[in-house]
């Protein structure tokens, strides 16, 4: 059963749900509107068909073609509503997806109407939602750069983000790459310079990061735990490793379903005691999920 048309069947979408469904129809072309899922692309298909055999007796190889392009709209078709389907549970009361562009939404099923793994249609389906809760959360640049993925980058890229702290920008923490939690996470050198070719972080091999210019009391957050940091002298320098994101790394932090890692947590506390960083934390804080 189609996943979209039954949730319309329902007969109880939020607005925004209604609203996210007719804008995509209307930037697509009458795709997924309540009550009416269209399957535009294989009726246009059908209907050229239609019309060859009007004009002149079409080549059976012609005719193979048409089927041919018709099987291919159609699970393109499918693949755009499972996708928008799996959106909807994702969206919050106050979502503006009337705000998102049209041409937004035409680059973003552009690029998506290919994938039919359920793994990445959901990744797809988290885009697609948090477009619509906040419109320019994406960049058709991110678009662009989740198209080329499969499985094992997104998988790698979420074990990297469980290092993820807020420290002003959102900042993935890897120190050294000897330490053996970093090794267990199978973060190493190859692994970072691959995602440095697929866009989404900046790895400085041997140098490393720092934050400057902070103030003296600074409070930074490992999955919305917070952690106050103070400086004891007035050259304030804040060691934060290795790896920094990119622009669209940093939007897609919030939908790679990374968990937090206590092990890291508390190495990271370590390490920057080691510095002689003064550190405090509040009683009985806990992560939260996302990162951010």
């Amino acid at each position: 059963m189609n996943t979209v048309n039954a949730l319309i069947n329902l007969g109880d979408l939020t607005k925004p749900a209604t609203v996210l469904i007719e804008r995509v129809s209307d930037a697509v072309g009458g795709i997924a509107k309540p009550g009416q899922i269209v399957r535009v692309a294989k009726a246009e298909a059908k209907a050229e068909v239609v019309r060859a055999e009007a004009r002149m007796q079409i080549t059976e190889m012609e005719e193979r073609g048409l089927q041919r392009m018709v099987r291919e709209e159609g699970k393109h078709q499918e693949n755009i509503e499972n996708i928008t389907a799996k959106a909807i549970p994702h969206l919050s009361d106050d979502a503006k997806p009337e705000e998102v562009e049209d041409d937004w939404l035409t680059h973003f099923f552009d690029r998506s109407r290919l994938v039919s793994d359920e793994e990445m249609q959901s990744l797809w389906s988290n885009i697609l939602a948090g477009q619509a809760n906040r419109p320019g959360t994406f960049s058709k640049k991110t678009l662009d750069l989740v198209a080329t993925f499969d499985k094992s980058d997104t998988e790698l890229f979420t074990k990297l983000c469980s290092f993820v702290w807020k420290i002003g920008t959102i900042t993935p923490l890897v120190f050294d790459l000897k330490d053996e939690i970093v090794n267990r996470a199978e973060i190493n050198f190859d692994s970072l310079t691959h995602l440095v070719d697929i866009g989404l972080i900046t790895f400085a091999g041997i140098s490393g990061f720092a934050r400057e210019g902070l103030p003296k009391l600074f409070t930074i957050f490992y999955y919305g735990r917070p952690v106050n940091i103070e400086f004891e002298n007035d050259k304030i320098e804040l060691d934060i490793g290795k790896v920094l994101l990119t622009r669209s790394g940093r939007e897609l932090v919030a939908i790679c379903g990374s968990r937090p890692n206590e092990d890291h947590y508390e190495h990271i506390l370590s390490e920057w005691a080691k510095k002689g960083y003064a550190l405090s934390c509040p009683v009985n804080s806990k992560p939260r999920h996302p990162a951010i």
